[in-house]
Order: C-alpha cells, then sequence, then structure tokens
C-alpha cells in the first residue's frame, strides 16, 4: 500500500499493538505530534500505564482478534502498527486490519529466518513497511566502524551524504578558531551543530571551536574522510571488532562486518546457540564464554582488538563492558542501550557511541507517519532526531514548484534555528550558500531546532 496523501494538519487514527520499549516510544512521540492513538495489549497494568502518562487510548486483549481490534476503531484507523514480540503475531495483526478496514499496516519483523524476504513479505502481504530494529541497529553499528572518530553518523541521500559527530580532542589544531577560518567549506563540508556544556548551536561562520565540543558536520563520505584527515585525526576503519552476545543483532552484525573484511571474534556463553551460530556464520570466530569474565576478555585478546561491542540484553552489563575495554584498550566501543532512562547518567560516561534501538525504529515509523500527512508537494525520506532529541535532521524530496524553489536561499524568508545542509540533485551533492536554490527533482536535508515538519515549506516563518 502508498503512502497516503492527507491534508497537512490531519491528524491520523492510529492504533498500536504491542507496548514494549518501541510501542511506548511510539505511543509517547505520535501523541506529542496531536495525532488520535490507541494501544492494544494483552498486559492490563501496561495499557493502564501508557494510557496514564501519554493522551492516548488503551484496550486489553489480543491484538490479532477482530473484535479487539474493532473495540479499539480499526474500521476508521488510518494506521495500524504491530510491534508485538513476535512476528507471526505482527503479520497476521496487519493482514486482519487491512482485511476490515483501509488503513496502512506496519509489522515489526526481526526473525533472521525472515531476513531475506522482507521485500516479498511486504509486496504479497500488503504492508507499508516492515521494520527490524536489529538488522538497522547493525548498519549504524558498521558505519561507525568504517568511521572510528565518528560518535555518531546518520546516513542521507541514499548514503551519498552524511552527518556526523565527534569530540574535539583537547589538542586539535580547530581549538581556538572560527569555523569561518577552517576552510570546511571548501572541502564540501558543513558544521551544523556544536553541543557545548549542555547547550547547542546551529552555527554560524563566527562560532569558536572548544576542546570537548561535540561538533556535527554534513559531507559525503569521501569529503568526511578528507576533513578528518585535515584536522589531524584516524579515518582508516577498524580491522577487527569484538563482539559480546550471540543475539539477533550480533548475527546481522558479524554478517556485515565479515562482508567488509573485518575479522570479527564473538563470545557467546550458550553452547547450543554457539553451534547454531556457527552454521550461520562460518566467517567468524564463535567462542562458548562468559563475555563478562576478565580473564577471557584478556585471554581472546581485549587489549589489541581494534573495536569493541557488548550486546548482552542487559543495559547495565553493557555499560560495564565498555567501560572495561575504554580502560584495557584503545578500541572503538559502541553502547547498545534498550531503555531510555537515566540519560544523563549515561551521558556522562565515557562509553563511546551509543546506540537507542527503538528509537531508529520509533523514527522510521514517526517518518511514515508525517509522509501520510504530506502536502503532494515534498515527502520525507529521512528522518533523525539528532542532538539529544533537540534538533531533528529531515531529508525533503521536492517532487513539485513551490514557494522555496527556483529562489536563491539567501532570499528565502527561513525560520531561526534552522540550516539548509544539503541538496541532491540527481546524485550530485551540493553543500548550499547563499545563491544555490532547491528545484525539482532535489531531495534536501534540513536540520532544525524545530520539531514536526511535515512540508519543505514548513522551513519558511
Amino acid at each position: 500500500m502508498g503512502i497516503m496523501m492527507l491534508k497537512n494538519e490531519k491528524s491520523l487514527k492510529i492504533i498500536i499493538v504491542g507496548c514494549g520499549k518501541v510501542g511506548m516510544t511510539l505511543a509517547e512521540r505520535l501523541s506529542q505530534e496531536k495525532h488520535d492513538v490507541t494501544i492494544i495489549d494483552t498486559n492490563p497494568d501496561t495499557v493502564q500505564k501508557a494510557t496514564t502518562f501519554f493522551d492516548v487510548m488503551g484496550v486489553t486483549g489480543n491484538g490479532a482478534s477482530f473484535a479487539i481490534q474493532e473495540e479499539a476503531g480499526i474500521k476508521k484507523a488510518d494506521l495500524i502498527i504491530a510491534v508485538t514480540a513476535s512476528d507471526e503475531l505482527n503479520l497476521l495483526c496487519c493482514t486482519i486490519a487491512q482485511k476490515v478496514g483501509e488503513c496502512a499496516a506496519i509489522a515489526r519483523v526481526r526473525n533472521p529466518d525472515y531476513s531475506d524476504e522482507l521485500s516479498y513479505l511486504r509486496k504479497q502481504l500488503g504492508l507499508s513497511l516492515i521494520i527490524n530494529p536489529e538488522l538497522e541497529t547493525a548498519k549504524e553499528m558498521s558505519r561507525l566502524l568504517r568511521l572510528p572518530n565518528a560518535i555518531s553518523i546518520n546516513s542521507f541521500a541514499k548514503g551519498h551524504v552524511e552527518l556526523v559527530k565527534f569530540k574535539l580532542p583537547d589538542d586539535n589544531i580547530l581549538v581556538g578558531k572560527q569555523i569561518k577560518d577552517v576552510g570546511a567549506s571548501n572541502m564540501g563540508v558543513l558544521i551544523c551543530g556544536i553541543e557545548s556544556e549542555g547547550t547547542l548551536d546551529i552555527p554560524d561562520g563566527s562560532n569558536v571551536f572548544k576542546a570537548g565540543d561535540l561538533i556535527s558536520f554534513i559531507a559525503t563520505p569521501i569529503n568526511s574522510n578528507k576533513f578528518f584527515k585535515h584536522i589531524g585525526m584516524k579515518t582508516k576503519h577498524v580491522k577487527d571488532c569484538m563482539i559480546v552476545g550471540g543475539g539477533k543483532t550480533s548475527y546481522y552484525l558479524s554478517k556485515q562486518l565479515s562482508e567488509m573484511n573485518i575479522s570479527v571474534k564473538l563470545i557467546e556463553k550458550d553452547k547450543d546457540n554457539c553451534e547454531f551460530l556457527c552454521t550461520l556464520l562460518p566467517q567468524t570466530l564463535i567462542i562458548n564464554g562468559d563475555g563478562a569474565d576478565e580473564s577471557l576478555l584478556f585471554e581472546e585478546g581485549i587489549k589489541e582488538t581494534g573495536s569493541f561491542i557488548p550486546l548482552t540484553g542487559l543495559d547495565e552489563e553493557n555499560i560495564l563492558l565498555t567501560l572495561f575495554a575504554k580502560k584495557h584498550s584503545k578500541a572503538k566501543v559502541i553502547t547498545k542501550i534498550n531503555r531510555g532512562t537515566f540519560n544523563d547518567v549515561i551521558d556522562s560516561l565515557d562509553v563511546g557511541s551509543v546506540i537507542y534501538p527503538r528509537y531508529m525504529s520509533a523514527e522510521t515509523i514517526i517518518k511514515y507517519v508525517r509522509g501520510m500527512q504530506n502536502s503532494i508537494g515534498s515527502n520525507i525520506e529521512t528522518l533523525y532526531h539528532i542532538f539529544e532529541n533537540r534538533a531533528e535532521a529531515i531529508e525533503f524530496e521536492i517532487t513539485e514548484e513551490s514557494y522555496v524553489t527556483g529562489k536563491p536561499l539567501m532570499e528565502l524568508n527561513l525560520k531561526t534555528d534552522l540550516l539548509i545542509a544539503c541538496i541532491n540533485r540527481k546524485g550530485k551533492i551540493i553543500i548550499p550558500r547563499g545563491n544555490d536554490t532547491i528545484m525539482p527533482g532535489d531531495t534536501v536535508v534540513i536540520i532544525t531546532a524545530h520539531t514536526g515538519f511535515k512540508d519543505v515549506r514548513d522551513i519558511l516563518k
């Protein structure tokens, strides 16, 4: 089913089946965006919690039941999102919903057995979208291992351009310089965010770099490498990786890293799972042992490894293992966090790149929801919440002429706290200046401290 084009201001009636971490995040975000949200879950306490904390309605029961869906209002719904713990139940929920109503449908499907069949399933079942959080998490991690100095990398224009964040070392040549004196624009690089001492600036040329700043820039992958080399920072991707835990994300990540010619050592304490992974991942060295055992980590070479990624089911264990690796090695570390609490504590720890899979899933779905609301003139291609959710990076596809097309950017009456960061014109990446224009057929990346943009014309005052 394609994107349904509705009036820009129309709120949607959305049903969410399953109120785990992703379901709760969606209930919060979509209700904040003023949609009419109803959640379905078999656990009455979970339903009560969601309806108490968020502006949503709740129904207790099996989301695949016609009667329960009818009680939730499926016949008038615009969208159903099934994110229970069961892939099969999610697909069944969506199938039943489409038989009863005329809504769009999104299912979460996580099992590696289905990973090569997602496109087929989506087409055959008429789904608008299938999301796989573990697969997307693995893709994000593999991007970070390609550019070890990056804390985060967000991809736009089908991978042709990236928003990269890094921490400025004390002795770097940028310290004390103004943006305009660095010459980043001459390298096809646009500095688009500086986080310093808890504050966020969407900067102009006068901002001065300070040691410890978190700097975000947008550029092509090639120009990202050139910029890091220019400022004296490491650019070569890691050669090996140690992973602790043998779950779905570990499987997807190991497979991707092997394809990148990065050697992988995976530690898993369940013997049966080790044997299963050995058949699925012939190029990965699978070790049966407790990844939280210090002596085992030393024995397997944690001091020499190029990267270390704990992927256990416990946030606390992931954080402790990351801190241990930071203390005993120079490895690039990535920490996966499932819960969304204690963010200020996590931010104060030196745990490398932090990835929240539930936010990645939520952003994919919110992008689709905003696309359903769009005017016909532009569609949202990509959406990220960035700078600790204080800003958004949105990529719009420009499908027709409007108030923002054909005019030099300097003549547009833009909102404050907003940056036109990149124009993709048929594969040519333009880091825009005042004389550049937006044209139909382009995709445009906007960085903004505002939230809720649904159309490119929202950039205007």
